[in-house]
């Protein structure tokens, strides 16, 4: 009950999404695939296999912040694990002759039915809680400081997300009879989630909201401190019943994603390599030439997966220079050729670094690597800094994309670079290295003020 009491009529969006899937993968199995099928056989079937697949991959935890991209991963997620259910029934039953080409053909126009009715619910929920102002949730926040100030901002300038914010309190002075006050307005105002700052709180007073919200029903969330180890990406494990939380948890530390991530690092590299680099590299091997002497590619030696160094491959962009291995090409760099100045502008010079994905030192999308002499001047002065190496270094990265490219000109500028690689460390999917790699070739088609 406590479900549909919070969300009005969220308890009921789950079911009706099941039954939605369900009539899209049966009607289009009986109706126009498998007419021939016998639904006593497959429907039951099929509809038990969806439902635990679906539990199984979360299919079904879509909340109103919950963003696109993770959306379209499970829509994929279910997608590639449907059809090897399929497959797998086909099988067992293969008096019904279902061939895989038929199989395939129905899992993608269903996925497709299913996909469009995913994210119109989702917009159409979207469009009514802003134009309507329709299922929403009351909230308040207990603490004032930067993020709760953050988060009241986020709260009333996305009314599509349907928070209705009616109150930040701040309990630094009078504490006790400040959280008396926002319990009782909490009580008044049929407050539905309460949002609470760690850093704001003591433990006393934790204790004191935790079991206010316990005893009236209210949903309780807390906001950690940056400097905090809350604010960190905790993985939660059971050791017998003694209770683990592991400092960090990196996707790419599972072996199926790893698998998936390799053999689309190979799959992409071997289509740049063909279809690219056969015909572009004597041509700009050619150019490079014809304006200085030396050689076409340059290689730099540079950290990769567990600080181990490897040598990293680029068109040469500069005339040869003792300083190339120490300094950073800067705005303006004489050391910079008339065909280098265009292939760094359009990040043409980092293109045999897909012989370096190939051979397995750097992956497409990951944190850029450095070079030695700054990676080990950086591991000195910038905290977290090697937790970039827990990863493959890749030819584009989030910070890339996310305008902390290029020359490191300040402190601010290494900071935040380390930060994104950090984010795209522990929030790794293909969908977010497929959407990074979009950005990169727009950003090069674009142009970009530090391409230099």
């Amino acid at each position: 009950m406590n479900t549909f009491k919070h969300g009005r009529y969220s308890g009921y969006l789950r079911p009706i999404s099941y039954a939605v899937d369900l009539i899209i993968i049966n009607g289009l199995a009986l109706l126009y695939f498998f007419k021939n099928i016998d639904p006593v056989i497959f429907v039951p079937i099929i509809s038990f296999s969806w439902i635990i697949l679906s539990v199984y991959s979360q299919f079904y935890e879509v909340y109103r912040y919950t963003r696109e991209v993770t959306i379209a991963s499970l829509i994929i997620k279910q997608l590639v694990l449907f059809t090897l259910v399929m497959l797998a029934f086909s099988g067992f039953y293969h008096e019904l002759r279902l061939y895989p080409a038929n199989i395939f053909k129905y899992t993608l126009i269903s996925f497709l039915f299913i996909a469009i009715a995913k994210f119109a619910l989702y917009y159409l929920l979207q469009k009514y809680r802003s134009s309507f102002g329709g299922n929403y949730r009351k909230t308040v926040i207990i603490g004032k400081n930067k993020q709760t100030l953050a988060l009241e901002s986020f709260f009333n300038t996305n009314p599509e997300y349907g928070y209705l914010h009616k109150g930040t309190f701040n309990i630094k002075d009078k504490r006790d009879n400040e959280l008396l006050k926002c319990f009782q307005f909490i009580l008044d105002e049929k407050i539905d989630e309460i949002y609470c700052s760690i850093s704001e709180l003591s433990n006393a007073d934790m204790l004191k909201v935790i079991d206010f919200a316990d005893n009236n029903l209210k949903i309780l969330k807390f906001l950690p401190d940056n400097k905090d180890i809350y604010s960190k990406k905790l993985k939660y494990e059971n050791y017998d019943y003694i209770p683990i939380l592991s400092f960090r948890d990196i996707p790419l530390q599972e072996p199926v994603n790893q698998i998936f991530k390799r053999v689309f690092d190979i799959a992409f590299s071997s289509a740049v390599i063909i279809f690219l680099l056969s015909w572009l590299t004597p041509i700009l091997a050619i150019l490079i030439r014809l304006e200085s002497r030396g050689p076409v590619f340059f290689k730099q030696t540079r950290n990769g997966f567990n600080y181990k160094e490897f040598d990293c491959y680029k068109f040469r962009s500069m005339t040869p220079n003792k300083d190339a291995h120490l300094h950073q090409a800067t705005r303006g760099d004489q050391r910079v050729t008339k065909i280098g100045k265009f292939i760094r502008k359009t990040s043409i010079d980092e293109l045999p670094q897909f012989f370096n994905v190939l051979f397995g030192d750097m992956s497409v999308v990951g944190p850029r690597p450095h070079m030695v002499s700054h990676t080990d001047m950086y591991a000195k002065r910038v905290d977290k800094f090697m937790v970039r190496h827990f990863v493959k270094p890749g030819i584009t990265g989030l910070a890339q994309v996310s305008g902390f490219r290029g020359e490191v000109e300040s402190d601010k500028d290494i900071i935040n670079r380390v930060k994104y690689d950090i984010f795209y460390i522990e929030n790794w999917s293909l969908l977010l290295d497929l959407k990074i790699i979009f950005q990169t070739a727009m950003n090069a088609v674009k142009g970009e003020e530090k391409a230099y």
